[in-house]
């Protein structure tokens, strides 16, 4: 399982950091406002620069996505992994769909740190 945080730096760019299974325990403890979202996605598909649409944290179901910073930094994610998407401002970050059908994520929103 792999554990990976976004987040928006000082230099106004998305950067990605590893969590461990222990810090995950507390970052999913911070449940926020609003609806859980069960997202449904054809692949391949492509999703230019955009920041996080609130604190969340996205958990893989089915499919491959890739997820890209602007100093080309990718990481992949396949089911069981975990994206703790916290850029909010900035550039943001690239999301590619990877591969053929149908890919299904749940993103649950966090309330602030």
């Amino acid at each position: 399982m792999q554990i990976v945080r976004v987040f928006s730096g000082d230099d106004g760019e998305s950067h990605f950091q590893d969590v461990s299974p222990e810090d995950l325990q507390s970052i999913v403890g911070r449940l926020g406002e609003g609806d859980i979202q069960f997202n449904d996605r054809q692949s391949p598909s492509f999703s230019d620069y955009h920041t996080a649409p609130r604190r969340q944290y996205v958990m893989h179901l089915l499919g491959t996505a890739e997820y890209e910073t602007a100093d080309g930094t990718k990481r992949q994610m396949h089911p069981g992994d975990v994206l703790v998407a916290e850029d909010l401002t900035g550039h943001g970050h690239i999301a590619r769909g990877l591969g053929e059908g149908q890919r299904f994520i749940l993103a649950i929103p966090l309330a602030e740190a």
